[in-house]
């Protein structure tokens, strides 16, 4: 009898291996909420190293990356990915920047529009060399974002750049808005830990 967690996995492996290639990073419209079950944080991990653990072609011109090495769970990150994922939500919007409203709290206390190295920084994760973000709306599973994440050069790029060795991934969940879960993933690399 398969478990979830195996079950995911498989998946994952199966279509990494068939060669995610060239997609658009367009979010969904938004899926049925019933559906949806929030990952744990463990299995988010377990998930990026597990493709990490793969040689990809990420089709940005690199040809194949990887194995990269493992990333763990980091707090701040996660705080910096929250905000931005429940500013998405909120507001009804989708983009690397933030809102500048009061659900953009970062770059509503600066008096603009935030960036996303802004909100790292605003949450705590200091003295990094690298950081990077990915960003999903509308899938209602792990395995479909990670999946749309490969097809896309640049998301492919963060999960496989070997330099990033933390992430923090936060989901928020709004059936009034256009796609209803929102993703957003930061990746980052400290000098000192």
């Amino acid at each position: 009898m398969f478990n979830s967690k195996y079950l995911m996995l498989l998946t994952i492996i199966l279509l990494v291996g068939c060669g995610a290639g060239g997609g658009s990073d367009s979010p969904r419209s938004n899926p049925s909420e019933e559906s949806f079950v929030e990952p744990s944080q463990s299995e988010i991990v377990e998930a990026i190293n597990k493709v990490r653990s793969q040689k990809i072609d990420c089709n940005d011109g690199l040809g194949y990356v990887g194995p990269s090495q493992p990333v763990s769970w980091n707090a701040e990150l996660y705080n910096a990915a929250y905000e931005h994922s429940n500013d998405l939500a909120m507001t009804d919007t989708f983009s690397h920047d933030g809102s500048g409203t009061e659900y953009d709290i970062t770059g509503y206390n600066r008096g603009k529009k935030s960036f996303f190295r802004e909100r790292i920084d605003e949450n705590g994760y200091m003295d990094y060399d690298i950081v990077g973000e990915n960003i999903a709306g509308g899938f209602s599973t792990l395995v479909e974002v990670v999946n749309r994440w490969l097809e896309s050069p640049a998301h492919c790029t963060n999960i496989m750049k070997d330099d990033f060795d933390e992430i923090g991934t936060a989901i928020v969940v709004n059936p009034d808005s256009q796609y209803g879960i929102y993703w957003t993933q930061e990746f980052g690399h400290r000098e000192s830990k």
